[in-house]
C-alpha cells in the first residue's frame, strides 16, 4: 500500500489487514528498522518521503474518512453570504463538495478540483486565479495565479499542507505550491488548516503558514497511543490556534483535552458552528 500510495495512515492499514492499530505500529516500526518505510505520525512514507510528493490519485485514497469528518466539520464554519478563498487538496475538494450548499457564497480558489466541485451550485459564485497547472494536484501555480491575488480580502482561508508542527506550522513539499498559499493567507482576515492526524508532526520542506498566523485548526482524533500527534494538538492549542477535532466513526479517541478558551471543540456541525459564534 505505501509502495502504490507514496504514504498510509496506520488506520487505513488496520482496517485492510483486520487487526489492531497496536499490531501495525509495531509491524511500521520494524519495517522501518530495515529501511523499508520512513514513520510519520500517524502513517508511514517511502523512504526518502521528508521531500516527495505523492500525487493526486494517491492522496485520494489516502485518510479518506478523516478527510470527510473534517470537511463536514470545516463546511459549519462557513456562513451565508461569505467570501472565503479555498486552497488546493483533496481535504479541500470534500470541503467544496459541502460549500455547494452555502447560498451566496462567493469562494476564490486556484484549484480546478474545488471549482469543478461547485460548477453545479447555482447560489454559489467561483473565482478562479491564473496561472500555470500543477498535474499532481490540479491546482494553479506561478505569478499569475499569486497576481491575481493581489488587492482580495476575504473573510478567511481554507488551506491544506504535506504537514503540520506547531513550531513551523503549515508546510508542503512543492515550492510553487507553498508561494501561492502563502498569497491566499495575504486574502483572508482568518486561515483554517485541514489537516487530518498523519499531518500532524510531520514537517515538509517549505513553510506555507507559520503558526502565529493560523486562527483555526480542524483535525481528527489521533488513536490513543499517538502520543506524539496529541502532545501536538495541544502545542497548537497552546500557541494561540482554535483547534476543532472532528470524529470519525469507528476510531479511537486520543484527542487531548485542551484546556482554557482555545479548547478542542468536538460535536456536529451545528454544534460547532454555535461555538464559534459564542467566540471559541
Amino acid at each position: 500500500m505505501v509502495r502504490a500510495n507514496g504514504a498510509v495512515s496506520l488506520r487505513e492499514l488496520a482496517r485492510v489487514v483486520q487487526t489492531s492499530e497496536v499490531t501495525v505500529r509495531r509491524d511500521v516500526r520494524a519495517l522501518e528498522a530495515e529501511g523499508l518505510l520512513d514513520r510519520r505520525h500517524g502513517g508511514a512514507v517511502l523512504p526518502g518521503g521528508f521531500t516527495r510528493e505523492s500525487g493526486f490519485p494517491q492522496k485520494s485514497h489516502l485518510a479518506t474518512a478523516e478527510k470527510t469528518a473534517i470537511a463536514d466539520l470545516a463546511a459549519g464554519l462557513v456562513e451565508e453570504g461569505e467570501a472565503v478563498v479555498v486552497g488546493a487538496g483533496t481535504t479541500t475538494q470534500e470541503l467544496a463538495r459541502r460549500l455547494a450548499r452555502v447560498p451566496g457564497l462567493t469562494v476564490v480558489t486556484n484549484s480546478l478540483l474545488v471549482a469543478q466541485a461547485l460548477a453545479h451550485a447555482n447560489r454559489v459564485e467561483v473565482v478562479m486565479t491564473g496561472g500555470t497547472l500543477r498535474g499532481s494536484n490540479y491546482g494553479l501555480v506561478g505569478s499569475g495565479a499569486e497576481q491575481s491575488l493581489q488587492g482580495l480580502r476575504v473573510s478567511r482561508a481554507f488551506l491544506s499542507g504535506a504537514g503540520l508542527t506547531a513550531e513551523r506550522g503549515l508546510s508542503t513539499s512543492n515550492m510553487l505550491s507553498a508561494s501561492v498559499d502563502r498569497a491566499l493567507v495575504q486574502a483572508a482576515a482568518e486561515v483554517v488548516v485541514l489537516a487530518d492526524h498523519t499531518k500532524l508532526g510531520t514537517d515538509t520542506m517549505f513553510q506555507t503558514v507559520p503558526t502565529d498566523l493560523i486562527t483555526h485548526l480542524v483535525t481528527d482524533e489521533p488513536a490513543p497511543e499517538d502520543e506524539r500527534a496529541a502532545a501536538e494538538v495541544q502545542a497548537l492549542a497552546d500557541r494561540g490556534v482554535h483547534v476543532t477535532v472532528a470524529h470519525v466513526p469507528g476510531a479511537a479517541s486520543g484527542a487531548p483535552e485542551v484546556p482554557g478558551p482555545r479548547r478542542a471543540l468536538r460535536g456536529t456541525v451545528p454544534e460547532v458552528a454555535a461555538a464559534r459564534r459564542a467566540g471559541f
